[in-house]
């Protein structure tokens, strides 16, 4: 895999987000509370909505929107549930945040 630099831990505090551009893909980078840094598609897959445009509380993830929400420990849809987020494989080297693209697509719903 090719992990690409995208952040520090010293710029992603636990609870913020941020949108980071890997090869073409938007990603919607998030650290939880108590938890390593995740990567998600960027794009909500209801409207392609950015999503760093909406709100991050250090666990759940929402939309601006339409208000969909996203567990940001799994990307897992809250609601509605039967929604999900592309995720991104994560590596943290030192103080440096990397994500690897390759096999991922993000994922949009049937609306």
């Amino acid at each position: 895999m090719n992990f690409q630099k995208v952040s520090t831990l010293d710029e992603l505090w636990e609870g913020d987000m941020a949108e980071v551009e890997v090869d073409g893909h938007v990603i919607v980078l998030v650290r939880p509370e108590g938890g390593a840094p995740r990567a998600f598609q960027g794009i909500c897959p209801h409207q392609d909505i950015p999503l760093a445009e909406g709100k991050f509380d250090g666990r759940v993830l929402m939309c601006r929107a339409h208000q969909w929400t996203f567990d940001a420990n799994t990307g897992k849809g809250i609601n509605p549930g039967g929604c999900r987020l592309a995720e991104y494989a994560v590596k943290v080297d030192g103080d440096d945040i990397l994500i690897a693209v390759e096999g991922v697509e993000p994922l949009f719903a049937n609306c």
